[in-house]
Parts: structure tokens; C-alpha cells; sequence
């Protein structure tokens, strides 16, 4: 059997692929937050896949070919089949979907999460080995069933735990001490699942076709980019949706305006309703022929005239 490096680089593969996985359950917990907390059907599976994209993309996919940057076979050049290894991020992605849609929907059970957990965990182990099936070397590569079959234990409980986590646990703090035990048990499965292998070489085996493990970082970098970026955005649109509409998706009226007050009979006016010519005309009709006919209006009391002035006298006029 051939000699085998899992850590390369030192503690920088698995602290970087810890730290991956960390990131992705935690926005992909704080998504399955939001779901639970939607008003409406197409949120709340708007929330679930982002949330799928998080935990089954950047939590688990990415943390896989993270550790997988420091595996190396000393005598044998290391590549990757493209197909394969992006046939095992759809795997990821899809079940855990699944599993993130059986629980988000309807009553909480605990059968739905055992079953969301099988579901959801069976994909992880086909993420897991479609992977290692995708990885091209000049050997022969051998598995410990033991191993592989606690591989898959640490799997379906990872996946348990986590879908449980996403229907349970709110708050900061318990996101974040959720988060980080699902990172455990995420690469937990993912380096158990390594010490299953065992490599053969094969002497006279062509050199592998395929990628460079190298080349990895730029789909890692793309899709962590783009799980953050969603993230936030949707964020920012759900933010914006509950500041102007209410749970339904209902416009709200501005902050400041006044309530109309409620339609009543009494406040009820005929010039608020428009009526048609011949309409008013008997409308006008009817009124004048139940008004009361006004009597006879009293003559106006006559003004008594002004006396008349006396002519002043003439003046004096003094003699000399």
C-alpha cells in the first residue's frame, strides 16, 4: 500500500475546512430561521433553498474539497473528474433540500425529521464517495467497510441533528453552538470517511486526466462568495418587504396616515353617491313634496319717518 498525506499543508486544510463548514450552517440555520418565521408558502421555500445552498453547498461540499486540498499521494500525481465532482455538489445541494423542505412544511414530528435525517444523510454519503469516486490517480483505491459504514452512521446522525437544529433552535447563541456542532460532525464524517481509504498503486498505470486539486479554490472561492452574497441579499429584501407590506404581502399605509372612519349610514351624504339626471330630478321631487309649504311671510313693520327740522333763526344784529 502506497504512503498517504491527508494534511499537506499542515493544520490549514481541516481548520479552513471546519471553519467552511461552520460558516455555511450558520447562515444556512439563520435561512431556515427566517422560513419558519414567513407568512407565506413561496417565502418560506424562497428561505429553504438558500438555506440548502448554505448547509448542502458551502457547509458540506465545501468543506469536502477544502480537507481534499491537502490530500496528496506522494508517488502519484493527484487530479479531479469534473463530471463527478460537480454530479457530487448536486447530490449535496438536492438532499439537503429535501430534507430542509419535509421539515419546513406542516407539523413538527419527530418521524418527519427522522425521515428528513435519512434522507438527507444518505445524500451526504453520495456526496461523500461520488466525490472520491471523481478523484483520478495512478492507483488503486481500496475502502475499509467498517469505516465506511461508520462513515455513513456519522452522516445520517450529522443530518438528524442538523434538520433538528433548523426546526428548533433560535437566538444568536444557540445558532452558533449549533453551528459549530454541525461543523464537527460534518468533517467528522468527511476524515473517517478519508481513513477508510487505502491506496495501490499501480505500477503501470498512466498519468490521471483531469484537474488540479489547485484549481478547486475558484469554485470554492465563486460559491462561498455567491452563498454569502444570496444571503444577504434576501436578507435585505426581506427587510424591505416587512418594513412596507404586513405578513401577506399587503402594501402598509404610511406611518403617518390617518385611518379612514368607518362607513356608516348616518354619516352616509347623497353627495357622495353620483345619481343620474332623471335620478336627481326625483330625488328633488320627492323631497319638495314632503317638505311643508312655508306660510305667508309677514309684511315688513314699516319705518316711522323722520321728523321734520325747524328753520334756525337769524342772527341778531347789533346796531352802530
Amino acid at each position: 500500500m502506497a504512503h498517504v498525506h491527508h494534511f499537506t499543508y499542515g493544520a490549514f486544510n481541516p481548520i479552513a475546512a471546519y471553519l467552511l463548514a461552520f460558516l455555511g450552517s450558520f447562515l444556512g440555520l439563520l435561512c431556515t430561521g427566517r422560513a419558519r418565521d414567513a407568512h407565506s408558502r413561496g417565502r418560506r421555500n424562497r428561505w429553504l433553498v438558500i438555506a440548502a445552498f448554505a448547509i448542502g453547498g458551502g457547509g458540506i461540499w465545501l468543506m469536502h474539497f477544502s480537507a481534499m486540498l491537502g490530500f496528496d499521494v506522494p508517488d502519484s500525481p493527484v487530479r479531479y473528474d469534473v463530471t463527478l465532482t460537480l454530479l457530487s455538489l448536486v447530490f449535496s445541494v438536492l438532499t439537503v433540500g429535501i430534507g430542509l423542505i419535509v421539515v419546513g412544511h406542516g407539523k413538527r414530528s419527530t418521524a418527519r425529521i427522522l425521515t428528513a435525517g435519512a434522507l438527507t444523510g444518505s445524500g451526504v454519503v453520495a456526496m461523500h464517495y461520488t466525490g472520491m469516486a471523481g478523484m483520478r490517480i495512478a492507483a488503486t483505491i481500496h475502502y475499509s467497510p467498517v469505516l465506511v459504514v461508520a462513515s455513513a452512521a456519522i452522516a445520517l446522525a450529522a443530518s438528524t441533528v442538523a434538520l433538528w437544529f433548523a426546526v428548533s433552535v433560535r437566538g444568536w447563541l444557540k445558532i452558533i453552538g449549533a453551528a459549530a456542532v454541525m461543523a464537527v460532525a460534518v468533517c467528522g464524517m468527511h476524515y473517517t470517511g478519508m481513513a477508510a481509504m487505502s491506496v495501490e498503486l499501480d505500477p503501470a498505470g498512466t498519468p490521471p486526466g483531469g484537474i488540479r486539486p489547485l484549481t478547486m479554490l475558484v469554485p470554492i472561492t465563486v460559491i462561498t462568495a455567491a452563498t454569502i452574497i444570496g444571503v444577504a441579499l434576501s436578507a435585505l429584501q426581506a427587510m424591505t418587504e416587512e418594513e412596507f407590506t404586513d405578513g401577506a404581502g399587503t402594501p402598509k399605509r404610511g406611518v403617518h396616515a390617518e385611518n379612514p372612519p368607518p362607513w356608516s349610514l348616518k354619516n352616509a351624504s347623497m353627495g357622495a353617491v353620483r345619481l343620474t339626471p332623471a335620478a336627481r330630478a326625483v330625488v328633488s321631487g320627492r323631497t319638495s313634496a314632503n317638505r311643508p309649504s312655508p306660510g305667508p311671510r309677514p309684511s315688513p313693520r314699516p319705518v316711522p319717518a323722520a321728523p321734520a327740522s325747524t328753520p334756525a333763526a337769524p342772527p341778531a344784529t347789533s346796531g352802530g
